[in-house]
């Protein structure tokens, strides 16, 4: 089990914008179609991105101040926003307006979609980036070539890293998943007093699924899953793992089969990402395309 406390100094300017910082919380194993990276992302300016797709999944939570999506969308404060992979969103037109740099926060889980296509680790990003930067330049999210010629960023580095063309897969969905967790229940997890949780939906053939846990005061869970691995951020509150205190937005790693045992005197609100394992299909799908943009045809 990994836990990682929420460290107010450790940020770096990961993002092409250079409008967003980021803090890295937990991450998986490069070149595995599971590799997935969690971070938190501060705003610290205007903040504008193009049209654009991943070739990745993402589950969203913002923690402090909203998201502009695009297409007249907004991800409020405390909703939950899952981006499937290969689905276009934006453009994003995100001025801080009132808030202060740094103000606003979300939680951000990036991960390998049920494509099997799998998630770059940053750290091969970083070196790409670098790499690119002797022979030609970044402009935002576009790559310039010496010979003038402007590429989408994420292609250019993943050829780099990869060797071969990153493949979009078709977006299972044809707009982002919005949830409001206000309007869900708690409910009882069975066999734990003091033990509520909001499911709130499980997404594509794998089976990925977001829930919220929240144990009153005094409480204790003790539980385990034999197939997924389990990513848990503390929301509200604080308690106890392993003998060690986890506070807000401390973030847990738990890994199939692995127990995990939490106890609060206070109270606590865990946010909870479970992520099966990937199955690949006999017969990779022909069901993508290798530019960012979704061909006209099958635009929703």
């Amino acid at each position: 089990m990994k836990i990682v406390p929420y460290d107010p100094l450790n940020w770096k300017k990961d993002h092409p914008t250079g409008d967003i910082a980021f803090q890295h919380l937990l991450k998986g194993e490069p070149e595995s179609p599971d590799n997935f990276m969690y971070i938190l992302g501060r705003q610290d300016g205007d903040f504008f991105m193009p049209r654009h797709r991943h070739n990745f999944e993402q589950i969203r939570l913002p923690i402090s101040g909203a998201m502009v999506i695009g297409d007249g969308l907004v991800l409020r404060e405390g909703e939950v926003g899952y981006f499937p992979e290969g689905m276009p969103y934006g453009p994003q037109n995100d001025p801080l307006g009132r808030a202060q740099p740094g103000e606003r926060l979300q939680l951000v889980l990036q991960f390998g979609g049920a494509s099997g296509y799998g998630f770059m680790s940053i750290e091969q990003r970083r070196k790409a980036w670098a790499e690119l930067s002797e022979t030609g330049k970044w402009v935002g999210p576009n790559y310039h070539w010496p010979d003038g010629r402007v590429e989408w960023g994420l292609n250019t580095i993943w050829r780099h890293v990869f060797g071969v063309n990153l493949k979009y897969p078709r977006p299972r969905y044809r707009t982002p998943v919005i949830i409001d967790p206000k309007a869900v229940n708690w409910l009882n997890v069975p066999g734990n007093a003091g033990v509520d949780h909001k499911y709130l939906g499980a997404f594509s053939e794998r089976g990925t699924w977001v829930e919220m846990v929240r144990l009153q005061p005094g409480a204790a869970w003790s539980s385990a899953d034999p197939n997924a691995r389990r990513l848990l951020v503390v929301t509200i509150g604080s308690g106890i793992v392993e003998g060690r205190p986890v506070e807000h937005l401390t973030a847990l790693q738990v890994e199939p089969g692995e127990r995990l045992q939490i106890s609060t005197d206070a109270g606590i609100e865990l946010f909870l990402i479970g992520l099966p394992p990937i199955q690949l299909p006999a017969i990779e799908s022909d069901q993508y395309d290798t530019s960012e943009t979704l061909p006209q045809e099958h635009v929703a």
